[in-house]
């Protein structure tokens, strides 16, 4: 676990906006956004150390997903602007603080989970909400790492076998 820097309140920050401008730019319903966005190799880099080094923008993000995923139109709920900026800034808070993959986290509370909990949590600091989640799940912070560290040595098992 880390401690939330300013380039971690930044990453937070960016994914925000990114949700955020989802409503209004994107063309799929915001659960199919969200899924999409947390499965992606964009989200992946965001991950990744540096990721402030390389300058973004929603338009970039959207282009990523089309590109990764193709175009759609599926769905038509779409979540507020301020309901999907607070879930993108909790997802990434909780993938930077504990050190976890985009996926690792949407598997641990997927996009209507997270939705369902927006009026009962966004008033919270999102630290606090996200331990609130976890602690409702029955995940400790080692747990939470425990469990991280084992997709990560599952994948490095997996492309070994590949190669």
């Amino acid at each position: 676990m880390r401690t939330l820097d300013k380039d971690g309140r930044l990453l937070c920050e960016l994914q925000g906006k990114i949700f955020e401008s989802s409503a209004a730019m994107y063309g799929t319903s915001s659960a199919v956004f969200v899924r999409r966005y947390m499965n992606s190799e964009y989200a992946a880099r965001m991950d990744s150390p540096g990721a402030l080094d390389r300058p973004t923008d929603a338009h970039e993000a959207f282009e990523a997903l089309n590109d990764e995923y193709g175009t759609s139109s599926y769905g038509s709920v779409t979540f507020s602007s301020d309901e999907l900026f607070w879930m993108g800034y909790v997802y990434r808070l909780w993938a930077y603080v504990y050190e976890m993959s985009s996926r690792s986290v949407y598997r641990l509370c997927n996009v209507s989970e997270l939705h369902s909990l927006y009026y009962a949590y966004h008033t919270l600091d999102p630290l606090n909400a996200v331990s609130r989640i976890m602690e409702t799940k029955g995940l400790s912070v080692t747990e939470a790492q425990r469990l991280e560290a084992g997709v990560q040595l599952l994948r490095k098992i997996r492309s070994q076998r590949i190669n």
